[in-house]
């Protein structure tokens, strides 16, 4: 038993057998671990907890499969396997996880680990939505919005990001803010869509917290908007707050345009 996980030889025929007591061990030992253990072996890093995972995946632990599969994926504490990450989602999914049925949509939404299926995809999402789970939702309602792998229905759309905001989906906030600003999928109405973004802003998301200030910006708050105008400008990624800089250089109110030239932090 004590050579159960030492490198196997070039042919040797009880290779097999060695690595599946491996993980039955990994398994024997898991079961009995309490929190601190857990605790200790989490805190390890993802090199260290990798096997472990996979032990756990294999025998069927919906959590470690979805986690390996984002392991994988990143390619954090293992090699990047995008191919092996999808299969972990798929089976992960077929078995009933929420997470993993989002994750399995991702992969066909973008290609990763195969081919782009963008029907696929927004099934998987439809899934996860289905279970309450609200980057399902979010992500389905995309889909529905923009017509991708399904018919366009921005009402129902709608619907989505709103059963997502519901449950604290910041990005999910700001979209249905954005269609109850705009009237799509929905009628307009300006008072709604402020107070989704406000709330969006707080939750930390840097397009609401840009969209918000600029509300603000516009009713002549405009102390109140720099903040969170300079929050959106540090937490945005480098295309998005090129962007806003634009859109702030051009603001008639020096306080506003001075903000495009502000060194980033």
């Amino acid at each position: 038993m004590g050579n159960a996980q030492s490198a196997a030889l070039p042919g040797d025929r009880w290779a097999p057998a060695r690595t599946a007591e491996a993980h039955y061990l990994r398994m024997s030992r898991l079961r009995r671990m309490d929190a601190c253990d857990l605790k200790r072996l989490i805190s390890t890093g993802p090199a260290c907890i990798a096997p472990w995972l996979k032990s756990a995946a294999l025998y069927g632990n919906l959590q470690a499969q979805v986690a390996l599969g984002q392991m994988l994926l990143d390619g954090a504490g293992v090699a990047k396997d995008p191919e092996q990450a999808r299969a972990w989602f798929v089976r992960a999914a077929q078995a009933g996880s929420a997470e993993a049925m989002n994750m399995a949509g991702r992969c066909f939404e973008n290609g990763w680990g195969g081919p782009t299926d963008l029907p696929d995809a927004a099934d998987w999402y439809r899934k996860a939505a289905a279970k309450g789970y609200d980057w399902g939702e979010y992500n389905y309602a995309n889909m529905l919005f923009d017509g991708r792998g399904v018919a366009r229905d921005l009402e129902a759309a709608v619907e989505g990001y709103r059963r997502a905001a519901n449950r604290g989906h910041a990005r999910a906030m700001n979209l249905l803010a954005r269609c109850l600003e705009e009237g799509w999928g929905a009628d307009q109405n300006p008072a709604a869509a402020r107070a989704w973004y406000r709330r969006a802003a707080e939750a930390g998301y840097f397009r609401a917290q840009f969209n918000y200030a600029t509300l603000l910006a516009s009713d002549g708050e405009v102390e109140a908007a720099l903040p969170l105008f300079r929050a959106a400008l540090r937490e945005a990624t480098a295309d998005s707050a090129e962007a806003m800089r634009g859109l702030l250089a051009r603001q008639p109110d020096a306080r506003l345009s001075a903000l495009a030239r502000e060194p980033e932090r």
